[in-house]
């Protein structure tokens, strides 16, 4: 923290603050120092401290004073106004007031203590509890340690906040073994809140054991659970899911006399609500106004998100208007949850109304709300508003963050809008928002998929030499999947030189979308070279590879090739799979090579190579469409008596076999047993 000496120029702030403490300064010194009561002082600083308007520089100055006029300020007012700050939240104002708590007193600590001021254990105490704020476990022990060296006596406070401090910071085994033994040594006999304090910190760590342990062995030394004892293993064990044990203790806490609050219910209601069981966190909604504990916002806003999260945004609306009929103000939360409920539903119309709503409540959105309206017309493709809300949204005095860069710059990448996207993500780097690997992936696959490989390489090197971990292979893969679909396998493979420009090693799969991709288009040539890339890349070529050239082959009616190279697989010792025998039977059936098909079918089957629903619908249709109509019924039949589960189009292979052969009414109870079995809507196990 800065020091601010007494010859700083003084700012009207400054100046204001000293007239209220009641300085009054003259050329004279001892005048000053007769004047200026430190007591007074202290509790005025500490009172605005408490109101979040004293600056760093009026606390230092304070102590500027009193360093040089050496009256002693007592221990009361001392530690009042360190406590103001250990416990102010961080604004414009002060941005960390436990650090400038300890930094004062740092200032009086070197040398001047025993002329200025003489802490007590409280003081320490106040200034472990800055530290544990701070996450410093060293200065906690630190402080500690110099309370121990003092000669002051370390009290239950004092320890309860080391115990903090270690739990904090994930040890809660050591905070157990002062528990049990180095507070007795010290004097200090443990009470609830020591006990409480080690039982959560075993929670935070996952060791749910140890803390029931505890919890029960508390009640052994005679400490009796409180509140904040039940509260702190119910809200644990239902973030854990284990809610039989929740309500156990539950039932615990009420045998015990200690009156569960809305804290308890809520968290029983937040456990089940996030399980899943709907009617059970009813069931304690219920039982909680029945013990007249009144529900607030956070119970409502759980309701609103179970709901939400399973489409049901308009039952959420219902809850939402429930809260102003009870006389409860929805919070930024509320509206967040419903707002994002409408987005994911796509009731924009619903979704906007609601955030129109906001103003006439005079409640002022936050970034949150923005980003969710932005990604909910980004999504939907309405880029235009998304922007519009953008700029409203800094009008506003909302400051876009990483999550609303990142939504538009996407929005526009998928467009193909790409000098509007690096327009905003200049504008990102300009006012300072991190750029992490979400932005540039989409910046790099925006550029990739149209065609500009020379600006995706920049933007890799970009990120790389930021330190940003760039993307991964997979990433890649999606991107050459999906302009292999297009049909630009060139393109795709331009994407391989890039892989290979971030030192990133190809694999299978890569050579496996490329082969795909050259398919597609019935390039089987540059296809068959797949297998000579890969070997230089020192791979060797799956039996998916072999699938995907075998499927090719067939797809292109060059069935020979593509036998040929079935008999290559199995002469390697790979061994195929249902996809390339399913490949091999639809290509067999297509050329109207139909021995050969049942041949392969019957080879299958004997290798014991899985035979799936596909398979069936290839060998049935195949044998219909080369006049074995017969066979296929015969098959059918045989299907039926083994427990088999057949689809529509199977049924509707079959209702044409039927036809094909005159056994007109066997066709007509097959298509009666569609709507009987349900099989519109997914399979049956036979007919």
């Amino acid at each position: 923290m800065p020091r601010f000496s007494s010859t700083t120029p003084m700012s009207p702030l400054r100046l204001r603050l000293r007239l209220r403490l009641g300085a009054r300064h003259s050329s004279s010194t001892s005048h000053s120092s007769r004047s200026w009561d430190p007591h007074s002082a202290f509790a005025a600083a500490a009172e605005r401290a408490r109101s979040g308007i004293l600056t760093p520089e009026d606390a230092h100055h304070l102590f500027d004073e009193l360093l040089r006029q050496g009256n002693p300020v007592q221990d009361r007012p001392l530690n009042k106004l360190l406590s103001a700050l250990a416990r102010a939240l961080a604004s414009a104002t002060c941005r960390n007031g436990p650090a400038l708590a300890v930094a004062l007193f740092s200032r009086i600590s070197q040398g001047a203590r025993r002329r200025v001021a003489e802490p007590t254990a409280c003081t320490y105490g106040i200034l472990m509890d800055c530290c544990c704020r701070a996450h410093r476990l060293d200065l906690v022990f630190a402080f500690f340690g110099r309370l121990l060296r003092t000669g002051l006596k370390a009290g239950v406070i004092q320890v309860c906040t080391l115990l903090k401090g270690l739990c904090r910071a994930k040890r809660a085994d050591e905070a157990l073994d002062v528990l049990l033994h180095r507070m007795p040594e010290l004097g200090c006999t443990p009470n609830v809140v020591a006990y409480t304090t080690v039982i959560h910190g075993f929670f935070k760590e996952g060791q749910v054991g140890k803390a029931c342990n505890l919890f029960h062995g508390m009640a052994q030394q005679g400490v009796a659970p409180n509140l904040v004892t039940y509260n702190s293993v119910i809200d644990a064990l239902c973030k854990a899911k284990a809610m039989d044990k929740a309500e156990y203790f539950l039932g615990q806490m009420v045998d015990d006399g200690v009156v569960p609050d809305n804290v308890t219910y809520n968290s029983l209601i937040h456990g089940y609500s996030s399980s899943g069981h709907w009617k059970e966190a009813v069931r304690v909604f219920k039982e909680m106004t029945s013990r007249r504990v009144t529900a607030d916002v956070h119970t409502y806003n759980m309701f609103m998100t179970f709901l939400c999260k399973h489409g049901r945004s308009k039952e959420a609306a219902g809850i939402f208007d429930t809260m102003a009929i009870k006389g409860l103000k929805p919070d930024n939360v509320s509206y967040a949850i419903l707002l994002h409920g409408y987005a994911t539903e796509g009731c924009l119309v619903d979704m906007i109304n609601l955030f129109n709503s906001m103003e006439r409540d005079c409640i002022l959105p936050d970034c949150r709300i923005f980003n969710i309206l932005i990604n909910a017309y980004a999504k939907s493709g309405k880029l235009d508003k998304a922007m519009l809300i953008f700029n409203e949204m800094q009008k506003q005095g909302a400051s876009p963050d990483a999550v609303t860069y990142s939504t538009v710059i996407d929005a526009f990448c998928k467009k193909g809008q790409l000098d509007d996207a690096m327009i905003k993500f200049n504008q990102m780097i300009d006012t300072g928002v991190p750029q992490g690997t979400a932005v540039y992936g989409s910046l790099i696959q925006g550029f990739c998929t149209h065609g500009d490989l020379v600006k995706a390489k920049e933007l890799v090197t970009e990120m790389m030499n930021k330190g940003i971990p760039p993307p991964d292979i997979k990433f890649f893969h999606s991107i050459m999947q999906n302009l292999c679909t297009e049909g630009r396998v060139i393109e795709a493979r331009d994407v391989l030189g890039l892989i290979a420009h971030i030192g990133m090693k190809p694999n299978v799969c890569t050579f496996n979308i490329l082969g795909g991709g050259y398919c597609l288009v019935g390039k089987m040539e540059d296809a068959s070279k797949i297998f000579d890339d890969m070997m230089s890349y020192g791979l060797e070529p799956s039996n998916i590879t072999y699938g995907i050239l075998i499927n090719g082959y067939c797809k292109n009616e060059r069935i020979n090739d593509g036998l040929i190279l079935f008999k290559e697989m199995l002469r390697k010792g790979l061994k195929p799979t249902t996809f390339n025998y399913n490949v091999i039977l639809d290509g067999l059936f297509l050329t109207g090579r139909t021995v050969a098909a049942k041949e392969k079918f019957d080879e299958m089957v004997e290798s014991g190579v899985s035979v799936c629903i596909d398979t069936y619908s290839i060998v049935l249709g195949g044998l219909c469409r080369n006049n074995c109509s017969g066979e296929a019924i015969m098959l059918f039949q045989k299907l039926s008596t083994m427990d088999v589960k057949f689809n529509i189009t199977i049924v509707n292979i079959m209702i044409d076999a039927f036809y094909r052969v005159q056994r007109n009414q066997e066709a007509k109870d097959l298509f009666a047993a569609v709507s009987a079995n349900g099989l519109g809507k997914g399979n049956i196990e036979n007919t």
